[in-house]
């Protein structure tokens, strides 16, 4: 395979990679696959310049049988080939259910990049006993769900009083005055 000949390799591009956690997972587990998808980006020859974890969400759907996952960002300048060999890390990965690549900037020069050490440890993703009951969406919030609905009774049809096997007395007043009458007391 050629190399293209207009890509200066002193220029990077800077990407950021979004990846799920399964839901399940312990703390250890989330660190080893943090620093497994850093790593990836350091054996390229890339520069990591964003670690962050977002915590545990509720997905838009269920995806491999799970409804809520663990999001991390990570940023990083990085060359030619350097997000191929991050994703197939993160694909061998059981935990991860999700990721995706995307680039912002390209050309760039990694000599006028500056990091913040604190951006880019790699920390264990905290995980609390009620992060499940913790977020509720916002249908459940607004009492829209059907799940958190309080039960509804069951509704009459409009007009009809359910003691008695006919319309309402003023209907039966304006369907025995004709077309055209108004009945007394509705002018």
């Amino acid at each position: 395979m050629a190399i293209d000949s207009t890509i200066d390799p002193k220029r990077a591009t800077d990407y950021e990679t979004v990846f799920i956690l399964r839901g399940d997972i312990d703390s250890e587990t989330s660190e080893r696959v943090i620093s497994r998808a850093v790593g990836a980006v350091e054996s390229t020859g890339g520069r990591l310049t964003k670690v962050e974890s977002w915590g545990k969400r509720r997905l838009a759907y269920p995806i491999a049988k799970q409804r809520r996952g663990f999001y991390v960002l990570v940023r990083y300048l990085g060359y030619q080939g350097t997000v191929s060999e991050v994703e197939r890390n993160l694909r061998m990965l059981d935990p991860v259910v999700r990721h995706m690549t995307v680039a912002l900037a390209k050309g760039l020069d990694p000599a006028t990049i500056t990091v913040d050490p604190e951006e880019i440890k790699v920390r264990r993703i905290e995980i609390s006993p009620d992060d499940d009951d913790k977020e509720e969406s916002v249908e459940a919030l607004l009492g829209l769900s059907e799940d958190n609905a309080p039960p509804r009774a069951p509704q009459e049809p409009r007009g009809m009083d359910p003691n008695m096997d006919q319309a309402p007395e003023s209907e039966t007043a304006a369907a025995a005055a004709g077309p055209g009458s108004t009945p007394v007391g509705d002018a």
